[in-house]
């Protein structure tokens, strides 16, 4: 079977962020959308036969994860990642950010330290900062086109008695799939110094072509009892509506007093059709995902053939990762503020400011691939045609 990516689909109207929000976030309604970080392709077949399946049974009350949604997690991590997870390993959250918020509530008290690596999704800002937390920024580095820690400035935070850090791996909005040697250099200075760490692995699945993903606790046992992993079949999938996701903990310790903060909260029963949905991509979603990503290299390449030919003064950061790609326009001149203008009111598009992901984003803005081509071939000429009014 083979999937048909080239599916225009209208979401107007079916109470979308991405498509119903336009005029909240743009001032403009008839911007082409390319921001929020769901995909514009239809959610998988097997996903969709499996919800209509259980919703056949009229009768949604209160429901439990059964064995098979935790085999189909244990054995998509095998199979995908080459990481044995235990089922008495997983706990539940309603989405990654929400676990990244009860991280924070689990693991760390008032006034500690929180390090985050900007430019970075922006709801690690949050994660640390509304729950009376301090936020220390590790900045990322670009060299070469694609981002690298600092590990120098990170030993001096931990050093400096930083609590925690949060990762993203893959990095959101960068791309960049950290190495195997890049995850052990960090991971050996947070255990030097006692830091835990919180790896949102929510684009895991998303590895471009020529990349790997490498997940953290597989590393090493060492690294993995200090260390909370975080993923969903959200992105992967098309799922995000759904609010499902995993985290999983080794170390029993902490995954008691994550569990405490989670049932204190009364949220640790879930989403009936948000088990459904996971077991059935999980168990049923290799091919899916392999045409997936392919088609996505294929926007990908797309976005820097004409980026190289008809936008010189934009420059790409090609994704390692994810299907966003990050888009470099300092050599324009303009200030963020312009640069915003600009993209909606004269290219008509819709993207993320760059500084939305903290310092270090100025200048830059995230554009979002997962959709049909001929959508990229539209935003990419929309905007070449904006800049030529400009020469």
């Amino acid at each position: 079977m083979s999937y048909n990516f080239n599916e225009i689909i209208e979401r107007s109207n079916t109470a979308c962020v991405k498509y119903d929000l336009r005029e909240m976030f743009f001032k403009n309604e008839t911007v082409l959308p390319m921001w929020v970080a769901d995909m514009d392709f239809r959610t998988p077949d097997f996903v969709m036969d499996a919800i209509r399946k259980r919703a056949s049974h009229e009768i949604l009350g209160y429901s439990i994860r059964t064995d098979s949604y935790f085999s189909s997690l244990i054995n998509w991590l095998s199979r995908r990642h080459n990481w044995e997870v235990k089922k008495e390993w997983i706990a539940f959250s309603p989405g990654i950010v929400p676990a990244l918020n009860m991280c924070t509530l689990a693991f760390t008290r008032r006034r500690d330290r929180i390090i985050v690596q900007p430019p970075v999704y922006f709801p690690f800002f949050d994660a640390v900062k509304k729950h009376g937390r301090k936020l220390v920024y590790n900045p990322l580095v670009i060299k070469n086109g694609r981002y690298h820690m600092d590990f120098e400035n990170l030993e001096q935070l931990c050093r400096e008695g930083a609590s925690m850090l949060m990762l993203c791996n893959p990095h959101n909005p960068g791309g960049t799939a950290w190495t195997k040697d890049e995850l052990e250099k960090m991971a050996g200075i947070c255990l030097k110094y006692n830091v835990l760490m919180v790896s949102d692995e929510i684009h895991s699945d998303l590895v471009n072509i020529g990349y790997k993903h490498t997940v953290l606790a597989a590393i090493s046992p060492e690294i993995a009892a200090q260390t909370i992993t975080l993923v969903a079949p959200s992105k992967t999938f098309n799922l995000a509506g759904l609010s499902t996701a995993s985290v999983i903990i080794s170390n029993p310790e902490l995954l008691k007093k994550y569990k405490n903060v989670i049932e204190s909260l009364h949220v640790e029963m879930g989403n009936l059709f948000g088990n459904i949905a996971a077991e059935a991509a999980y168990t049923n979603g290799d091919q899916w995902v392999d045409e997936l990503l392919a088609y996505i290299d294929g926007n990908i390449s797309q976005l820097e053939k004409f980026a190289a030919e008809n936008l010189p003064k934009v420059r790409v950061m090609r994704p390692e990762a994810t299907y966003m790609a990050w888009l470099d326009f300092r050599e324009t001149g303009m200030t963020d503020a312009q640069l915003m203008d600009f993209m909606v009111n004269d290219a008509g598009l819709g993207l993320n400011a760059g500084k939305q992901f903290g310092p270090g984003g100025e200048g830059f803005m995230r554009i979002n691939l997962a959709c049909p081509r001929s959508v990229v071939d539209k935003a990419l000429l929309q905007m070449k045609q904006a800049f030529d009014k400009l020469m």
